[in-house]
């Protein structure tokens, strides 16, 4: 039923891309703030409606339908699923909010995390001078690819975890460590692009056309294969997204060890990045106290794993990582509002 259920899902998320990308964007052209205002509400609304099909038919996802059912969800990856007696429909219930919960808290975790991606893509794409007309379509592949990168990534740390449970420790504490030094890291310049070693590599080992064609990903002139400067910035990006997720899908598995439920978050956040990176490119200079809430968050996650086997003992639950996370980033944007940068005189 979860492997049923799991194609299902992927079969629906890349008919909606493609969809928008050979339907709707069948030609290149620069996304507007309202159409990608619009996209975001749609993503936003769609992860949303997910989220209230778990709270009501959450038990779909596993094929539980019996108190055995629920002792076994438990016993692989519910430890702090706090099931009471032998009362089935109130069990259930108590299953259905505690992966619902957990869901949108990985959810948030992500989208949080990813702000930050975004901007390293928006210096990779202006530092090639990508024409803004491109920019969907190799948002679009390079978000594909990061589906299909991190779905390896994802039920192969669920594997490891489920093996090797101490893995949770060595998370949290690169989690702790990647949280500190990026804030200690901030205001300082990215590396130029040209210089990348991914860049490099691939400069040195294929045949790289000199300039941009239309928004080709490579050419074949004179009987040779070429790879365009745009195929250099998918791979990129894609390198770009696998740096990040080995900060992110380990924070969402200090909310839970359900490689489903860690996988539905993760896909919802990051599908609905290209709609959220042309919704803020024109004004990530404004939060200049995010990066702050992000190393913040970084750290939450990371302590909150090295603390699994004492935390839920001294009363603590699911929901409350919910309320950190809205706490954390709801300061880091009202304080950049209220705080904004000092524009530079001259």
């Amino acid at each position: 039923m979860e492997l049923i259920f799991l194609f299902l899902f992927i079969i629906f998320i890349v008919g909606i891309l493609l969809f928008d990308l050979l339907i709707i964007g069948r030609e290149s052209h620069v996304i507007s703030f309202r159409e990608a205002a619009l996209w975001c509400l749609v993503w936003i609304s769609l992860a949303l409606l997910f989220y209230f099909f778990l709270r009501w038919k959450g038990e779909i996802i596993h094929g539980i339908n019996s108190a055995e059912g629920l002792i076994e969800y438990k016993n692989d990856y519910g430890p702090d699923l706090a099931l009471v007696g032998e009362n089935y429909i109130e069990n259930l219930r108590i299953y259905r909010k505690y992966i619902s919960v957990n869901y949108l808290t990985g959810y948030m975790i992500e989208e949080t995390l990813s702000l930050d991606n975004l901007f390293v893509i928006l210096m990779i794409l202006t530092g090639f001078s990508v024409s803004n007309r491109n920019y969907k379509k190799v948002l679009f592949w390079g978000i594909l690819g990061a589906v299909v990168l991190r779905s390896v990534f994802i039920f192969a740390g669920a594997a490891l975890i489920h093996r090797f449970e101490w893995v949770l420790l060595i998370f949290g504490a690169f989690l702790v460590y990647t949280g500190i030094r990026y804030m200690l890291k901030r205001g300082k310049k990215h590396k130029d692009i040209n210089k990348h070693f991914l860049f490099r590599f691939l400069s040195s080992n294929f045949r790289i056309y000199p300039r941009f064609v239309s928004n080709r990903f490579w050419i074949v002139k004179e009987g040779k294969f070429y790879l365009t400067p745009l195929f250099i910035v998918l791979i990129l990006i894609e390198f770009t997204d696998l740096i990040f997720a080995a900060d992110s899908i380990p924070a969402i598995f200090s909310v839970t060890r359900d490689p489903f439920i860690v996988f539905f978050s993760n896909i919802f956040a990051i599908i609905g990045l290209r709609s959220l990176f042309f919704f803020l490119a024109s004004m990530h200079d404004r939060f200049r106290f995010l990066k702050y809430g992000i190393s913040v968050l970084l750290i939450f996650v990371g302590v909150k794993l090295l603390l699994k086997d004492f935390i839920h003992e001294w009363g603590y639950q699911s929901v409350y990582s919910l309320y950190i996370i809205v706490i954390i980033i709801s300061l880091s944007i009202g304080l950049s509002l209220l705080f904004p940068a000092r524009k530079e005189s001259g």
